[in-house]
This record gives structure tokens, sequence and C-alpha cells, in this order.
């Protein structure tokens, strides 16, 4: 039914439970953010943070009281209760609906959040292929392939998101779902009653052109160095729209390559079989504008090609074979028992009525659901796997270490040239042949020491003072370290409260402190690590004192070409440093460290914002990502050259 302002709704009466759900979805299609992409989820967290009426905290306390749930996004609000309690739900949701004030200090705390996992986004290899695959697949002039960054999200003001929810959330524009232990005339009369004055109005229209799939077969690569893991994604556009003919049978055919079930061919072959992996998986997507075909798991570096030309395999024999009773049965029981568990949800309820109003699908769709499911073919199956199983146009994106792999998978690629992308999916320029035929790392680091200052400069520094400050779970972190000739440091990371950590080296000896406890060292792990912490310029010693140094080549740092080295230590730890070609200043450090479990890990620290202090040249940023589950940024606080340092501070107790 649809009320007088042009809003629809639907009802789909359940009486088993006391609970009653009301889910506010928008009508139209996805939109171009353009520049501010990511302002249609800002613009849904924000919607539901306060009103004319309530703060944030008071409407959390509100659903709270109730044991209600609540939630609001770019593309509407949902909400649930008992049904003795709906009533106050609705009053909240009418309340944002109507009154949204769409507060500074709550756009500032989701702007920080968000900016955060951006961060931490940059070198996440499942993040790194999302992004990847959504440009190649999809175009950036589709909305499915524009990929946010914290360029976009900083483009994104209160009053954006105040337009967006004024252009689109209009009633003519929004279904109501509402599904529970509720009758149709009871539904009605709570949507007059709550909803029956939203406004309506045009809503434009808007038209993308269809992705097309490539007509061979593309290599496109992200580059993650010192990864010990590279993540596949085998992945292409398909017209797969929902409620079409062959639906069910691509589910099954989906399930029965690698659709979630551990019996999927291709967690069989590359997990079972070649132990590649912990897991391969595949999905076929449904969309009313375009959907998308993806195969993919997380590989050892070394197998990264082996495990395409499994993938490639697994998808070709789902074409070519028809395949077992057995293979069919299973499919079919595991997703009937899938189809079953999920109407347990009200959500799922109320997105399956959606869908049927939506999508023009026929009353009884997911009734006949298990009926449709039985039917499906052996024959079925194979060919819609010939229609949607399309190795020879696929996108084959791979996060990893681009010096171990790349020439491993020029194979893959159908003309023979991989294409490369930074971590949000933007075509780079292959740099890596520009290395000058004189160049070595020994100059390259030369360079670097005269760029910060000169050598003279450096050495004439006896004592050094750097303070630095981060946030750590909404605490002010400080970190102090002061450094002294003869290889002398201390740090302390803490504050007021507490003391984290402590390391003393006196040059012979290192001394760690803090909450984990006190330990003294004159060789060994502790002893390796305070001694390098001790040199405030581990370049100085590059040329001499038994490092490894190795000149990679040239490599595209965030658009920037740097210079690429390799640096072994005397003890054998390795890290790859990155120095920017133009400024010869050192970007980025990476080091494979060992985390919980000894499970190896990459750590990601950038050096940004140098600026001169006493004709030093010293980064007043540092960011570290890799070791903690968000990204640490450490602002410098103070620098000071040859201040006067109490030597007790080095004396080890």
């Amino acid at each position: 039914m649809s009320l007088d302002n042009g809003l629809t709704v639907i009802v789909v009466e359940n009486h088993k439970l006391p609970r009653v759900s009301y889910s506010l979805s928008l009508k139209n299609d996805p939109i171009m953010e353009n520049d501010k992409v990511g302002l249609v989820g800002m613009a849904g967290q924000l919607l539901g943070r306060g009103t004319k009426n309530k703060t944030k905290a008071e409407i959390d306390a509100a659903i709270d009281f109730i044991g209600a749930s609540f939630n609001t996004s770019g593309s509407g609000m949902f909400g649930s209760s008992l049904t003795k309690h709906q009533d106050a739900v609705l009053e909240i949701m009418s309340d944002v609906l109507f009154n949204a004030s769409f507060p500074k200090d709550e756009f500032d705390k989701i702007l920080t959040q968000t900016l955060s996992g951006i961060e931490a986004s940059k070198t996440d290899p499942n993040s790194m292929a999302s992004n990847v695959a959504a440009v190649v697949n999809y175009g950036t002039e589709h909305p499915y392939g524009e990929v946010p960054t914290a360029e976009t999200y900083n483009n994104i003001s209160v009053k954006d998101c105040k337009q967006y929810v004024k252009r689109y959330f209009k009633a003519n524009n929004a279904y109501l779902t509402i599904v529970g232990d509720i009758t149709m005339e009871e539904a009605k009369m709570k949507a007059e009653k709550y909803f029956g004055n939203w406004s309506s109005g045009k809503v434009a229209d808007v038209n993308y052109d269809t992705p097309e799939p490539s007509s061979e077969p593309r290599v496109c690569l992200a580059n993650k160095d010192g990864a010990v893991q590279s993540v596949i994604r085998i992945t292409y556009p398909v017209d797969n729209k929902p409620g079409n003919a062959d639906a069910t049978a691509a589910t099954v055919m989906n399930s029965i390559l690698g659709g979630g079930i551990f019996s999927g061919r291709l967690m069989q072959n590359l997990r079972e079989d070649k132990a590649y992996t912990y897991g391969a998986r595949s999905s076929l997507g449904s969309d009313p504008l375009v959907a998308s075909f993806n195969a993919s798991a997380s590989v050892r570096t070394e197998v990264t090609d082996s495990s395409i030309v499994q993938f490639l395999y697994e998808m070709n024999r789902m074409v070519e074979e028809p395949v077992s009773d057995y293979d069919l049965m299973l499919s079919k029981n595991s997703l009937a028992g899938s189809f079953a568990r999920s109407l347990e949800s009200p959500q799922t309820l109320a997105r399956f009525a959606r869908n049927i109003q939506r999508y023009d699908l026929p009353e009884d769709y997911y009734e006949t659901y298990l009926e449709r499911l039985e039917a499906v073919s052996i024959e079925d199956v194979q060919r819609v796997a010939k229609k949607y199983i399309r190795p020879q146009n696929a996108n084959i994106v791979v996060v990893g270490n681009k010096d171990e792999i790349n020439e491993k998978l020029l194979e893959f690629d159908g003309d023979g040239e991989i294409e490369y992308f930074d971590a949000f999916g933007k075509k780079l320029e292959d740099v890596s042949s520009e290395l000058p035929a004189d160049l070595t790392a020994e100059v390259v680091i030369n360079d670097y020491l005269n760029a910060i200052g000169g050598m003279d400069k450096i050495k004439a520094i006896k004592t050094l003072e750097i303070h630095m400050q981060m946030d750590m779970m909404g605490q002010k972190i400080n970190i102090d370290q002061y450094y002294a000739e003869g290889d002398k440091f201390y740090s302390k990371v803490g504050n007021d409260q507490m003391v984290m950590q402590e390391m003393r080296f006196d040059g012979t000896t290192a001394q760690s402190g803090g909450m984990q406890g006190s330990q003294k060292a004159t060789e060994g792990p502790l002893f390796d690590q305070a001694k390098s912490q001790s040199r405030a310029f581990d370049q100085l010693y590059y040329l001499s004192d038994g490092y490894m140094l190795e000149l990679k080549g040239v490599d595209n740092l965030d658009g920037e070409a740097c210079y690429k080295l390799s640096v072994k230590d005397p003890s054998g730890n390795e890290t790859t440093e990155y120095y920017s070609i133009k400024s010869n200043l050192l970007m980025r450090e990476l080091a494979v460290v060992e985390g919980p479990g000894g499970q190896q890990m990459t750590t990601t620290t950038d050096f940004l914002d140098y600026k001169e202090i006493d004709g030093i040249m010293f980064p007043h940023t540092i960011k570290t990502s890799g070791a903690m589950p968000m990204p640490i940024e450490m602002k410098a606080t103070a620098v000071k050259v040859n201040p006067e340092l109490d030597d007790k501070m080095f004396m080890i107790e």
C-alpha cells in the first residue's frame, strides 16, 4: 500500500514472537559522489547522532532502556523492539527523520574514526584488493568504482550531509517495511501517525553505462613490500539482476565452485590438496545495475602464480565438465539450510518483502525458493557456468610483494603488460626501469645524509632530545627520547598516570622497564633492540659496521617516485626503505616482525613533515601501521639539538 505522500508501505505479519521491526529504505540507485566519495555513508551515520530534541546519548539511552535496536545509514534507517515498545522506537525514528540536528562535534568524531580506518586500509591487503577490484571492474565513472580516500572524506562538510539527506530522504523515494507482530490495519495506522507528514518531492533519475568485462585477462598488481602473503582476487563484472531466470541455478553453481561451503572445489583444491591457503572461495553477486564474480584467497608469496593456475583450472573445469550428483546434492542441502536459518531474522524478512516490491518479483518468489532450488539440474549448472564463469575476461587482482611475484604473473596477462595500482585503486606508472645505471645504494644513503644536514653537522650532535605525542584509546601518550655520545640512550613511553615502557642503554648494557617488568641484557634480542634504538641516525652506520645494502630499483610511493633499498643489519634483520628521488629524504620503512603466535607481519613506518632544527632535518610526523589493530600517529612536540642532559638518566640500575 502507499500513503498519500507516496511512501510505499510493505507489511509482513508474523505473530510467532511479540516483536516488530520498521525498516525505511530509499528507492534511488547509488549516486556518484565524485570528489566527496564517502558522503553517503557519512551522512547516514550523522543522521542518527542527534536531533533538536535529543542528543546522541539520550537517543542511545532511550533505545537501551527498552531493549530495542536502532541504526541509520545513507540508504535509510532501521528500528526493532518488543511489540509493546514499538511506539517508543517509532517516536525516535520519526524524530531523527524530521528533526536531525547534524551536530558538528559528532561529525568530527565520525570523520576522525573514518580517517583512522582509511589510514589502516592503506596497508591492509584485503582493503587494497577490494579497492583495486572496484576500479578495474566498474571504472571511476560508475558509483561502484568510486573509492573513498582521506582526501575525499576531508572534502565533506556537515552542510553536504544535510543536503544529501534533504535531497534523497523523501517519502515518495522510500519503502517502509514492517515485519512482525502487527496486523495490516495497525501497520497502516502507525505509518500514517509517524510518517504521514513526511514530505515528498522529485528525485532525479540517474543512468550509468553498464561496465563491460575486459576482452582479455588483465593482471592488476598493488605492491606491498615485505608481504609474506599475496591476496588474489579474480574478478569481473556480470549482468545478474535479482530474480532473473538463472538466479537459483547460478547460486548452486557458485556454491559448488567455492560459495562458502567447505566442500567447494576451490577450498578443496587450494587448501586441502595443495595447502596454499587457509581458505579459497568465490561469490557471484546479484544487482539491478551490475554485479560481479569474485574468486579469492590469501596465499603464501612463493605460490602466488601456482594458486592462480589452480583458480583458473577450477573455473575452466566448472565450464567444461558436468558436476557430479553428489556435488549437486551437497550444494542444494547447504543452500536450503542457509535459507531456513535466514528466515529467523526480521531484517531478512523485511529485505525479502522489499525485494518483491522493488524488483517486481512474483509474490511467492521466496515461498517457492526451495522448489526452484530442488529443480536445478546438472545441465542447468553447466549452462549457467558457461554464462557467468569467464576466466578469459578476468581481472586478476593481486596484492603482494612486487619484487617476488611480478615476473611470475606476466604469463597470465593477455597483452603481457602488468598494470600497477596504489592502495586506493589509482593507476600508477611502472617506474622500476628508470634506475640510473651508475647509481648505487651507497650514493642514495650519502644523498640522504646530505639532505638532512650533512655529515659534519650530524656528527657535531653530541646530545639529542626528542619529544613526541600520540593518541591511544582516547589518552595522550608521550614518547620521550634522549641520546648522548657513546651510544647512550634513554626512552620513556607513558603519561602522568603511568609509565608503559622504558628503555636504557649505556653503551654496553640494555635495561627495559615499565608495565612488563625490568630486564637487563648484555647480548641477545633486548641488547640488539636497545643498541639499534640508541642510534638517532641509523644511516651513519650503513656504510660500515657490517650492514649489507642493495638498491632494488625505483618504485611509486603514494604517487612519488622513490629509490627502494634493502638494508640488512649485522644481526640479519632486514628492512626495506624508500628515499624520495626529489628530496632524497627517507619516506618509508618496512620491516617484517614476529607477531602474536609467531605469525610474521609487516610493519610500515612513514616519515612525514620534515622540519629543520639547528640545521638538521627531522620528521615531525611518524605513522606506524601493521603492529597494532589501528595505525599509530606520533607528532613531535619538541626537538632539541645538543641540550644539556643529566648522565644519570642513562645509568643502568
